[in-house]
């Protein structure tokens, strides 16, 4: 079965023109005008993607996204023209998976459309790929019941976090590259995107360190990558 795709954005030109565009590689498209629609049509036909424009009457792109977060957590792509940097780390704050910029390329846009897809089906893989993990007395995972504990109480991560918490745990003690990382977490056309790693890292260090600005837990080599601390080695 094709998988459906949701495309949001006031101008009719640029839907037909992304409609086209994703029709020839096999997916079912719909539409929603506004921000409003776009909620309802997330509700009720269950998108596998959203493609979310910023720039919209009413109900803005982020405005928007806030509600989608409330009702799912389908994979959602921002589409804008300003793709400044504050708009980017407002996106991927309020839970935007990616950013595309327009004018877009069209194998930029489908490349990105089917990584994204790729990723988001992986995450059920890898929640039956290790069980409990008692970090410390005070961080606890559950990769099989997809929980992060901390301090006793539940930290709620977003897919791509979560992804990145697992592959860091599951190499603990080893320094994992940024293009290790990147290429793992979100799939080969994100290996250079060194920023939005740094994001998702001070995402999951704000969410498990007692302490983000010293973390205990991941680490950096400066230019290098990150590691977590083996939290396996026998403690003296």
């Amino acid at each position: 079965m094709s998988q459906t795709i949701l495309v949001v954005d006031d101008e009719p030109k640029l839907l037909d023109l992304v409609r086209t565009i994703l029709e020839k590689e096999g997916f079912n498209v719909i539409e929603a005008r506004n921000g409003f629609e776009a909620v309802e049509q997330v509700r009720t036909k269950l998108p596998d993607l959203v493609l979310l424009d910023v720039m919209m009457p009413e109900m803005d792109g982020f405005e928007s996204l806030s509600e989608i977060r409330r009702a799912s957590n389908v994979p959602v792509i921002m589409l804008t023209v300003q793709a400044t940097e504050s708009d980017k780390v407002r996106g991927l704050e309020l839970g935007a998976d990616d950013y595309v910029a327009k004018p877009f390329d069209h194998r930029e846009l489908v490349s990105r459309v089917k990584a994204m897809l790729r990723r988001a089906a992986m995450p059920s893989a890898l929640s039956k790929a290790t069980d409990q993990i008692q970090i410390d007395e005070r961080l606890q995972v559950d990769f099989d019941k997809r929980e992060v504990i901390v301090e006793g109480k539940h930290q709620k991560l977003r897919p791509l976090e979560y992804r990145l918490l697992y592959h860091l745990i599951n190499n603990a003690g080893k320094l994992l590259s940024h293009e290790n990382l990147l290429t793992k977490v979100w799939g080969r056309e994100y290996r250079d995107d060194e920023q939005l790693l740094r994001l998702y890292i001070t995402y999951l260090r704000q969410k498990i360190e007692a302490n983000p600005s010293h973390p205990k837990y991941i680490l950096n080599e400066r230019g290098l990558g990150y590691r977590f601390t083996d939290f396996r080695e026998p403690k003296l």
